[in-house]
């Protein structure tokens, strides 16, 4: 009741009661009168009641999947037949096409005949064909002399000639014309004279020399390993690369703790630091500590060094009872929380996040949603081989189309997360030659084991991925693109990339199976602010962990305001005249630009505000497995 329905009179004592309000009749509802000239209404079926057991069909049908998806690897048997029978179908149906494989056919015939005539009147032949840059399984110089040389060139022949095959087919989709590529691709490189010990030199003049010893030695390896997969164990050399022992031993401590997150702030070791301090965002998809390896290649410590205060979020490891975290959860317990500690540590700083790989993703959906609300806390924003459009994600949209995305979501359903295992898995048939054969030929042909080093080490420390996020990052990123066509949805409100104000500085890599470079450069199309985009030599891992004083490396580098014409991907690489050495130096000066007068250090975490240091780093959760 509002006041007003209550008094206070002398009869009641000058208590407050309710007044009592006199009862109103109900009339009785009035009766429709009866059109005489108006049709009946014709009788309309009952609604279909939803079986009782609807429920039960659909977890059959996600058993019966995810049964499936174990016996074939987690590959969709109903993606790969409708690529396999729109592409048939189409070749069959264009006799042109077959016309044109047909010449090609007999020109590359005439080229190794040729080859073969040559070779055999003498040494110094010319070759027929050279290998794909990149392609090193005929370096060795066994290679060079018949019957060798004529297999490896019949080899790289056929190679082409399936290239040829598998693209440009009249009237198939692109996405069926890149699975049937890459299937052609994996049956050629399982049959490469290379990977065979009767057909490589390389093997048979190693086993001549050792007697058969680098045979037995392999079988050492590969029982080795099959043992160490077996029990869950790291891969052998691993060992040698604990983290907050030999790798992840920037001095610092974990000042924040929530169910999805460690916020780790490191120790200064300059006697004064920019006020804005740094946040890293890494992937959930990794450990963290791949920008905190040895000493010598850490990018946290280089920071530091710098004299930035460097705060980085340390990822949970989920298991079966995270199954329903969401993308949702990711941004507010991930970089909304770290944000908000922070704040706490240091009141009034603006804060430069930099986001790698999905981490930048994440903090380009939470760095748009905070522009759309006026949120001013971000001075700048770092992306490192991190997309926000994925219309061109690369080789790993073959294992995502709607047929793919129903078999991984039954076995994630099942088990509640995406296996570390699983993931692997799918990168190194991405990378099937440098990541599978070569290892094959190496480790149990040759004998020989490959020196462990800090980054593959790392790789092999992976993570899991919690089923409701993980479907949710694929269907509304990758198959939807919701980010880049600005329809992703943050509490009501479209997180639009074009509402960021702040200058960015986004980083590729060159030879990025992953995130692509071309991908990564468009988010100059989706942003109105300055951007300084970088093109840095190496792969996705490789190219970020690219410490001054490393051998090889170069970058190009170029910055573009707002109102400035936008060049087109290979117009802006021709343009820019690669510069040899490490990118991060240039980082460090974009920084020290948008950053204040240096101030004395930060405290570590905030007692006297309820942020009080947990433990060391690297914290706990970077140890789960």
């Amino acid at each position: 009741m509002s006041p007003s329905d209550h008094t206070a009179t002398p009869e009641t004592g000058g208590k407050v009661v309710p007044l009592r309000r006199p009862r109103q009749r109900r009339r009785p509802p009035a009766k429709p009168v009866a059109n005489p000239a108006a049709k009946p209404a014709p009788a309309s079926c009952p609604p279909e009641e939803e079986p009782l057991g609807i429920e039960l069909f659909q977890t059959l049908d996600r058993l019966w999947l995810s049964q499936r998806g174990l016996m074939t690897g987690g590959m969709s048997r109903a993606s790969a037949a409708l690529a396999l029978f729109d592409w048939g179908l189409h070749l069959a149906t264009a006799p042109g096409k077959q016309m044109e494989l047909g010449v090609k056919a007999l020109r590359k015939a005439g080229r190794m005949v040729a080859h073969l005539m040559a070779s055999a009147a003498g040494p110094g032949a010319a070759p027929a064909i050279q290998p794909l840059p990149g392609d090193r399984r005929f370096e060795h110089p066994g290679w060079q002399h018949p019957p060798f040389s004529w297999m490896a060139q019949g080899f790289l022949l056929q190679q082409q000639w399936w290239h040829n095959v598998t693209h440009e087919v009249p009237g198939v989709s692109r996405h069926h014309e890149a699975q049937v590529s890459f299937a052609a691709r994996q049956v050629l490189d399982m049959f490469s004279p290379s990977n065979n010990p009767f057909t490589n030199p390389e093997v048979i003049q190693r086993t001549w020399a050792t007697g058969g010893l680098n045979l037995l030695q392999g079988w050492r390896n590969w029982a080795d390993d099959a043992a160490r997969q077996m029990a869950g164990r790291p891969p052998a050399g691993a060992e040698a690369f604990r983290p907050g022992h030999e790798v992840a031993v920037t001095p610092g401590k974990v000042v924040w703790r929530n169910h999805l997150i460690e916020l780790i702030q490191y120790a200064p070791t300059t006697e004064t630091v920019r006020p804005e301090p740094v946040l890293i965002v890494p992937a959930w998809i990794m450990k963290y500590y791949i920008l905190d390896l040895s000493p010598e290649n850490s990018l946290i410590r280089w920071l530091v060094g710098q004299g930035h205060t460097v705060f980085a979020i340390s990822w949970r490891n989920p298991d079966e009872g995270d199954r329903d975290l969401t993308l949702e959860d990711y941004r507010k317990l991930g970089v909304m929380d770290a944000l908000r500690a922070i704040g706490t540590i240091l009141p009034d700083r603006r804060v430069h996040a930099a986001g790698y790989c999905l981490g930048g993703t994440l903090l380009s959906i939470a760095a748009a949603a905070m522009a759309h609300s006026g949120d001013q806390r971000l001075a700048s924003v770092t992306l490192l081989a991190a997309q926000a459009d994925f219309s061109e994600p690369g080789e790993l949209a073959l294992f995502i189309d709607p047929s793919q995305m129903r078999l991984l979501e039954a076995m994630m359903w099942k088990r509640g997360y995406l296996s570390a295992g699983q993931m692997a898995g799918a990168f190194q048939m991405l990378r099937s030659n440098d990541l599978i054969w070569s290892r094959l030929v190496r480790e149990y042909m040759l004998g020989q084991r490959a020196p462990m080093n800090d980054l593959m080490a790392w790789n092999a420390d992976s993570t899991r991925m919690p089923f409701r996020m993980h479907v949710e990052y694929l269907r509304r990123l990758y198959l939807d693109n919701e980010l880049a066509t600005g329809r992703f949805m943050v509490e009501g409100l479209p997180a639009v990339l074009q509402n960021i104000r702040q200058p960015i500085f986004a980083v590729a890599t060159e030879r990025d199976h992953v995130a692509p470079w071309r991908s990564v450069y468009k988010i100059q199309h989706l942003t109105d602010t300055e951007v300084t985009f970088v093109l840095t030599s190496g792969g996705h891992n490789a190219g970020i962990v690219s410490e001054p004083g490393h051998p090889g490396r170069r970058y190009r580098v170029g910055t573009r305001q707002a109102l400035d014409r936008l060049p087109v991907a290979s117009e802006w690489l021709a343009a820019h005249e690669p510069v040899e050495g490490s990118w991060w130096p240039a980082w460090g000066r974009w920084l020290a630009a948008r950053s204040g007068a240096p101030v004395a250090p930060p405290p570590m975490g905030a007692p006297d505000r309820g942020l009080a240091p947990l433990c060391d780093a690297p914290g706990t959760y970077v140890l789960q497995r």
